[in-house]
């Protein structure tokens, strides 16, 4: 043996271990000029600001399997790790950090702040990448990237001005998302929209020429001030004769226009009337364009009213304008009605205020001429999306693709490489005040000519001034994040790297993001490189919680992943965590003992069905945590077996090396390779049919149950006999035994790395073997040691083995009590054979002393239990066996007190006020504890009717 294994399996010293000693060993490092097929998946780039979450652990534990599975297949795989410099997060922690110090950004400067940002992400901004080193993540350290290093800045300069030549980038004023607190765009990702309570108040606009009034209702009154029209239907009877007319917009003394338009998708909904603001609403502004409306902006940057709106509301917060407003409609008479209603208001990620739709000049992306070609990859199959249903969501977003804001009012990101020549375009400057400062930041006003360059330019063509100002703005962090694929292997640059891995193999990440950053990961690929940047996508599940809820700090079932891995007590969390994560401690009072990297991997994989939700429970995690220890005494047994031998792991530097051939197999040893095959099939076609959850099944079956439940068990009687002259046998056996460990630990490698390597090291190898499990190759199908008809008996004397235990269990048997006399009634000689052959495993496993075969038309013995297995009747005489008086009556008190509590619990489903008035889980509950009780009484009524029939 290499090394012993110690009784118990430690995760934690073998995981901290094993790490090391890959990194030491370069054993993540891909070779771009290798001459093997390359492998490659970009990591999803986690936020520099970012803590691990569930959904990080099930991204490195997928992508990590098939990146240690394509190593050992003998591709150069490369996994390339990177963290996003997250603009707006990172920005709104370092200026958290400078409030407490009584400092701002603006009292810094932009310089200063920047400095203070890149100091803090040099501090705190790796802890999330060692983190994603505790579960084991294979990535090539040595090419680790950041949105905003040097290569990385180069390539998006380079991106930006060359879609700017080409037309593709251009400036405009459009309505955004605009956070009033934060001081910036925002991208649609950034906001949330949850339910919240609130009004819906109804206000009357009276027609001109007429008595009568439309009614509009609005969950946002202050707006109204910058009406622009109010839109009918163009189908709806009831305001045909209005359409075209004017009506008074109250507290304005402003008239706006009836017009019909679409924005009223429904005529039956409310009143068929709505308003049309088209400066604060995304729906109205479109509405505006198609109708050509003025754009009245009564909100303004800092969420209070601008001097466009009446004299009495100007200056007032969005809040206090309201009410104004509302008294001031209710006081003239234009109030109809308020209403209680559930909105859903958008508001920021970051700042948590309320965003308002502005009028802003800004930087856009024409994306509907870059979606194109990443819809043709799609269609004609050069890109394939996993699970399928998703290419139908990526067509119906990208068909009807927006163009994309892209520039941000940050002093944190890539700074727009756009300048102004103070000169001519001087006059177009402005200062806009920030509440909160009174030094308030440079921006560009709509008539400034910019000139785009990589670099700040040396003169003004058109006045040749030498000062410039650049622009102001910083890029959507999910620009930079687009040309991940390339920029990160030195584009524009033609580097080894980029040739050997671009296009990348695998994108994997969640669905939530598939127009965020896959859909511009297409575009941007497809443009600057004329090639998609993957050949396949494949969206991984989102995790929630048992009870299937979205796992949020508001809930308090968050799982940090760390507190699986290392183990948690309550105590043990900061404070100001605990709330986060209460329900687990509500399941786990005392805290949670450490399950180790791959116990949580393997759950993860086992979960991982395509197309499903996660609904993760800790409890799957404890039970696959026994599944490792289960592996740990396996490979402790085969090393008993091993000692003093000269036995060793021959497959593991080369296939069809192995020290036995088919004709030397035993039916016991002949029927384990056979199903071992049967598993690397098996587990080889899921992976490559991202069938994770699949494969991680196929590896449980065949080691808890095939493996040890089985072939250790039948193998015993061979290794322990002491017969000399069965040395050969037991030689073979053994080979045998260590071949098909060490086969399960290079299958298992990808989803459980450090006890696979850990166990693997421990075992005894041929010479020439790799220094890791990592190098070792994958399994293959070895179609000589498939079943040809040697197997056969075993797999007889298996089915004979399980039906003789389940008569015991029927029967209730004691399990101490051994069966004196099996009576086999058979025709078939194979039968014959197969008692013969199997007889003492039979006897051994099934705890029978003596097995008599009979024709098929003998007698049977009474009193007996009768069951069949492969064709053979099994008879079991009962007479010494159990006490059938004694075996009635305790099924009978059994019976009785099962009816009794079933009899309460089918009352009170059957109870109306129950079900209504009870939680939802509470009834799921004792519904499924009738079920239960159900089914356990017809197992008990039948098994009382078989003694009946017997005795």
């Amino acid at each position: 043996m290499s090394q012993s294994l110690a009784k118990a399996y430690s995760p934690h010293d073998v995981e901290a271990r094993w790490y090391a000693f890959w990194l030491q060993e370069r054993l993540f490092h891909a070779d771009e000029h290798s001459n093997k097929e390359p492998f490659c998946i970009v990591i999803p780039p986690p936020n520099v600001t970012g803590k691990l979450h569930m959904g990080h652990a099930i991204f490195v534990t997928i992508q990590d399997i098939l990146t240690r599975y394509k190593k050992m297949q003998g591709f150069e795989a490369l996994w390339l790790p990177g963290t996003d410099h997250a603009g707006i997060a990172t920005q709104v922690m370092v200026e958290r950090q400078l409030a407490k110090e009584g400092l701002s950004r603006h009292a810094l400067g932009r310089e200063a702040f920047l400095r203070r940002v890149w100091q803090w992400k040099e501090e705190k901004g790796g802890n999330i990448i060692s983190q994603l080193k505790v579960l084991g993540a294979a990535c090539d350290w040595e090419r680790e990237r950041f949105t905003m290093d040097e290569g990385l800045s180069v390539a998006v300069r380079e991106a930006f001005v060359r879609l700017h030549r080409e037309g593709l980038i251009y400036r405009d004023e459009r309505l955004v998302n605009w956070d009033p607190v934060a001081q910036t765009v925002l991208s649609d990702l950034e906001v949330d929209q949850e339910p919240e309570a609130g009004h819906l108040w109804h206000i009357a606009y009276p027609i001109e020429g007429t008595d009568r009034r439309i009614v509009v209702a609005t969950t946002r009154p202050e707006t109204m001030l910058g009406d622009a029209a109010v839109a009918v239907h163009p189908d709806d009877p009831r305001y045909q004769d209005v359409i075209g007319k004017q009506c008074l917009l109250p507290l304005t003394g402003r008239t706006i226009p009836i017009i019909a338009d679409g924005v009223v998708a429904d005529p039956a909904f409310g009143t068929g009337a709505v308003k049309i603001t088209p400066a604060h609403d995304f729906n109205d502004f479109a509405c505006g364009v198609r109708n050509r409306l003025p754009r009245i902006q009564v909100i303004g940057l800092d969420a209070r009213m601008t001097d466009t709106a009446p004299e009495a509301y100007r200056g007032l917060s969005r809040e206090a304008c309201r009410e104004a407003v509302v008294r001031d409609l209710e006081a003239q008479g234009y109030l109809v009605r308020v209403e209680a209603h559930t909105f859903m208001p958008a508001r920021s990620q970051r700042s948590g205020a309320l965003v308002e739709p502005l009028l802003l000049p800004q930087w856009w992306v024409n994306a509907e001429v870059l979606a194109k070609p990443a819809i043709e990859a799609v269609e004609r199959g050069r890109t394939r999306m996993i699970p399928a249903m998703w290419e139908k969501t990526f067509f119906n977003w990208m068909h009807n693709i927006r163009d994309w804001c892209i520039s941000r009012q940050l002093w944190w990101g890539h700074q727009i490489p756009a300048w102004y020549c103070t000169q001519c375009s001087g006059k177009d400057l402005h200062r806009i005040h920030h509440p909160g400062h009174a030094d308030a930041e440079l921006r560009i006003g709509t008539g400034a000519v910019p000139l785009v360059d990589r670099a700040c330019p040396a003169t003004c063509p058109e006045c040749g001034g030498t000062t410039f100002i650049q622009d102001p703005d910083v890029l959507d962090t999910w620009f930079s994040s687009a040309l991940w694929p390339f920029s990160t292997m030195g584009w524009p640059e033609s580097t080894a790297t980029l040739r050997k891995f671009y296009p990348t193999t695998v994108m994997e990440t969640a669905a939530d993001i598939i127009f965020f950053w896959v859909a511009r990961m297409m575009m941007m690929g497809e443009y600057f490189m004329d090639e998609a940047p993957f050949a396949t996508v494949y969206f991984h599940a989102l995790i929630r919680d048992k009870e299937g809820r979205k796992m949020s700090k508001t809930y308090g079932n968050v799982i940090d992943p760390l507190h699986v891995v290392y183990g948690v007590t309550p105590a043990s969390v900061p404070e100001d965590e605990r709330e986060a994560c209460r329900q687990l401690f509500d399941d786990y009072p005392e805290g949670i003992e450490p399950q180790g990297a791959d116990a949580l991997r393997f759950t993860l994989a086992m979960y991982a069905a395509q197309g499903r939700d996660i609904r993760l429970d800790v409890r799957r995690v404890e039970g696959y945590r026994a599944f490792i220890n289960k592996l740990w005494q396996a490979a402790r047994f085969v090393a008993m077996n091993l000692e003093g031998t000269t036995v060793s792991a021959a497959g593991s530097s080369a296939e069809g090396t192995l020290p036995f051939t088919p004709a030397q197999l035993s039916p016991v040893d002949a029927w384990i390779l056979d199903a071992l095959q049967g598993c690397v099939a098996r587990v080889t076609q899921s992976l490559e049919d991202f069938r994770f959850n699949d494969a991680a099944q196929g590896i449980y079956d065949f080691l808890w149950s095939t493996f040890c439940d089985w072939y250790i068990e039948l193998a015993k009687p061979i290794l322990y006999d002491q017969d000399a002259a069965k040395d050969a046998a037991k030689t073979v056996t053994r080979q045998v035994l260590v071949h098909v460990l060490e086969t399960v630990l290079r299958l298992l490698h990808p989803f459980a790395p450090y006890v696979s390597e850990e166990i693997w090291q421990s075992l005894p190898k041929a010479p020439g073997h790799p220094r890791s499990i990592m190098l070792a190759p994958w399994p293959k199908v070895q179609e000589a040691f498939k079943a040809d008809g040697r197997a056969k008996p075993a797999q007889q004397a298996i089915a004979m083995i399980q039906a003789l235990r389940n008569v015991r269990g029927e029967a209730n048997i004691p399990p101490g009590k051994r069966i004196a006399l099996l009576h086999v009634f058979t025709d078939q000689e194979e039968h014959r054979a197969c008692c013969d052959l199997m007889g003492p495993f039979i006897q051994a496993l099934a705890k029978v002393s003596a097995i008599a075969v009979h024709p098929a038309q003998a007698a049977r013995p009474t009193p007996s239990a009768t069951t069949v297995a492969d064709g053979m009747e099994l008879v079991v005489p009962l007479a010494d066996l159990i006490d059938f008086a004694e075996e009635k009556a305790r099924l009978s008190k059994a019976l009785a007190k099962l009816d009794k509590e079933l009899a309460q619990v089918t009352k009170k489903i059957e109870n109306p006020a129950f079900v209504d008035r009870a939680p939802e889980n509470v009834v799921a509950a004792e519904r499924d504890k009738m079920n239960a009780l159900a089914a356990d009484r017809v197992k008990l009524l039948a098994g009382l009717q078989r003694l009946e029939k017997i005795g």
